[in-house]
């Protein structure tokens, strides 16, 4: 596991590596006489996560599930967390690696997908209609290979004007790039409270069980989870800027605390019970003498 782990990063590095090379060389044939590079372009001025913790997703949004009908984004919220992802179908590389990190990490969780949690991909791009979204839903429930899947991972296409609204609800700035004929976009998911209103960001390709199953926990307010998910999530707090849970040093020393007082009560209270009887042996056999 380790092993595949260090091979993608290791790709990834890779792959970075030649994205750099290809705008290197693309500047340097766009140099002037002089030897100086037109100007970057400022698409990317315009993509990015603006996060919008515990704001209010329109639920009367209007979309198309992967089998065509026309459905209400409230008609998944309600009663679950519900794990939102923003992709397109036809993205050549990010979208898909979201997905398959997403799919990754839905099949460790101890959660199931339709019974603790709802998951819903979007797709922003409004030339998407639901066969690509058929195709991708099984594809990647397939991935997560348990049961559940098909009824609770949810695919959907919109119009403009849907897609948009989602959009900006939750902070995911996109622009299309002309020259290369695609979306440049940021990677992230995010974990939304049954009624709607946004609970955390996670933020790239690779998302850890541990921040997932606490942020799952969290948003469904202690309904979700077991009294162990419940003293955890009590000595780990969000940090909306990493999108990672960390340890509260001071809950932990609390906690710890409390727990060896009490085994300390309990050791203590036991010998208190154990003095009487050993007292009363003594006299006895004294008594017998």
């Amino acid at each position: 596991m380790k092993r595949n782990k260090i091979l993608r990063q290791f790709g990834w590095a890779l792959l970075l590596a030649a994205s750099w090379t290809t705008l290197a060389a693309a500047q340097g044939m766009n140099a002037g006489p002089r030897g100086t590079t037109q100007p970057p372009p400022n698409i990317l001025k315009n993509v990015g996560i603006e996060q919008k913790l515990d704001s209010q997703i329109p639920l009367d949004l209007k979309f198309r599930d992967e089998l065509g009908r026309e459905v209400k984004l409230g008609d998944y919220f309600g009663k679950k967390p519900v794990v939102l992802s923003m992709v397109y179908y036809e993205c050549p590389m990010l979208c898909g690696e979201v997905l398959n990190g997403e799919a990754s990490v839905f099949s460790t969780l101890k959660f199931d997908i339709g019974k603790e949690y709802e998951v819903v991909t979007v797709s922003f791009d409004p030339t998407e209609g639901p066969d690509l979204a058929r195709g991708k839903k099984r594809v990647f429930v397939e991935r997560y290979g348990r049961p559940g899947g098909s009824e609770g991972w949810h695919f959907l296409t919109g119009s403009p004007d849907s897609i948009k609204a989602l959009t900006n609800a939750v902070g995911f700035n996109y622009a299309w790039d002309d020259e290369m004929k695609q979306f440049a976009h940021a990677a992230a998911i995010m974990v939304v409270k049954p009624d709607g209103k946004i609970a955390q960001y996670f933020y790239g390709v690779e998302y850890a069980p541990k921040d997932l199953r606490f942020g799952i926990v969290q948003a469904s307010q202690g309904k979700v989870g077991n009294v162990v998910d419940q003293i955890l999530l009590y000595c780990y707090h969000y940090d909306p800027r990493t999108g990672k849970y960390g340890a509260v040093i001071s809950r932990v020393v609390k906690i710890a605390g409390g727990v060896t007082v009490l085994i300390l009560g309990g050791f203590l209270i036991i010998m208190f019970r154990l003095e009487p009887q050993q007292d009363r042996s003594g006299r006895n056999r004294g008594g017998n003498a």
